[in-house]
């Protein structure tokens, strides 16, 4: 029914204006809004993904989205470098900059301003 559809994925945020911040200044991502909503031009535009506004957001206790990178502790420093502060979980080996190494890829996790979580991971 859906094959030859396009789709997207999207979240909640209780304020766009401070997701538009976040996403934009810390994350450096591609973002534009229309209709009070925000898009994210992920993977060069090939996957946007739609942040829109909800009063009364809770966050998800899962990441919703993964950023594959080269070099997680560099992405970590870096973000450490914005002002992002790296997620500690209890039960899970994590190094002191929040970095799990050895169970699968490598990856460190982080929220943005209205508590989704976010990882960076070894791609």
């Amino acid at each position: 029914m859906f094959a030859h559809t396009e789709a997207f994925s999207g979240f909640a945020v209780p304020d766009i204006a401070q997701a538009r911040e976040f996403y934009e200044t810390k994350l450096g991502l591609e973002v534009t809004e229309a209709n009070g909503m925000l898009t994210l031009h992920l993977n060069s535009g090939e996957r946007p993904t739609l942040i829109y506004p909800k009063p009364d957001h809770e966050p998800a206790n899962y990441t919703i989205l993964n950023f594959q990178v080269e070099d997680v502790e560099k992405a970590v420093d870096e973000l450490k470098g914005r002002g992002v502060t790296m997620e500690q979980y209890e039960g899970f080996d994590q190094d002191e900059k929040g970095i799990m190494r050895g169970e699968g890829p490598d990856i460190a996790w982080f929220k943005d301003p209205a508590g989704n979580v976010l990882a960076v991971l070894k791609g």
